[in-house]
């Protein structure tokens, strides 16, 4: 069971002066504890996806560390985070031409050398990773053809593929209807791995998060259990939006209801 450790992580988009905090991050630490699943809650333009990015790999930070159990990610090959991190983003890829077969095959990519073919391992595991994200069925169809729902599902797949330790969602729900919104969610919560994702949905986070971190301007401003996060207060300062609080009638965690001026 594998960890993530970011600790004080401080990142600057290049060609931006300082006057520019919008996706600027300033000594942000977040823990995720082994199977634990994560939210990363703020406004657009607070530094989630840019957090994220120090996470995976891709944007390096200035300073801080990003740890995954004892390792520090930025000294280990990108290859050796492949195997272990896992990552679906808002964007699609542009597998033109590609199968979903082939799409969610590339998640095996990072555990074969260069030249090796697809085992019969590998194809019964993208054949569950498929049928984990209710696409049986859909292996000969080709990516372009998809919805954006499909497209999404199949990306989670691929991430599956790829056997992960630790998982990375940047608003995995996005291009999602309520069904299967709900039904991404829970199959990442049952995978109970280590799951770290910026969810614009304050519902959705409440009620799926073990924890949550809230990032405003660059800076990570509350964390806690979606009770100790999500009060009126807190929405107000952050959102900018006045709020009700009450408790879901069926599960207890926090529903959040806007309120809005006639």
């Amino acid at each position: 069971m594998t960890s993530l450790n970011l600790a004080n992580i401080s990142w600057t988009p290049l060609g931006h002066g300082h006057c520019h905090h919008q996706f600027q991050l300033r000594d942000a630490c977040v823990h995720v504890a082994a199977g634990e699943f994560v939210g990363l809650i703020g406004p657009n333009g607070s530094g989630k996806t840019s957090l994220l990015r120090c996470a995976w790999r891709l944007n390096k930070p200035e300073s801080g560390e990003v740890r995954l159990d004892h390792h520090n990610v930025w000294k280990q090959s990108s290859r050796w985070c492949a195997q272990r991190i896992a990552v679906v983003l808002q964007e699609f890829p542009d597998a033109f031409g590609l199968t979903v077969f082939e799409v969610v095959a590339m998640g095996r990519t990072p555990h074969k050398g260069l030249f090796d073919g697809d085992t019969l391992e590998d194809s019964n595991l993208i054949n569950q990773a498929l049928a984990s994200v209710g696409l049986e069925g859909f292996e000969d169809h080709g990516f372009a053809t998809l919805s954006g729902g499909e497209k999404q599902r199949v990306i989670l797949a691929r991430a599956l593929a790829q056997q992960p330790q630790l998982l990375i969602l940047d608003e995995p729900t996005n291009h999602l209807d309520p069904r299967y919104q709900l039904e991404l969610l829970k199959l990442v919560k049952r995978l109970d791995i280590g799951t770290l994702a910026s969810i614009h949905d304050l519902n959705l986070a409440a009620a799926f998060c073990d924890r949550l971190y809230v990032i405003n301007h660059g800076r990570i401003v509350a964390s806690g259990t979606p009770k100790e996060v999500l009060t009126a207060a807190l929405l107000r300062n952050v959102f900018g939006v006045e709020a009700l609080i009450d408790e879901h009638p069926l599960h207890g965690y926090p529903r959040i209801t806007w309120i809005t001026q006639p």
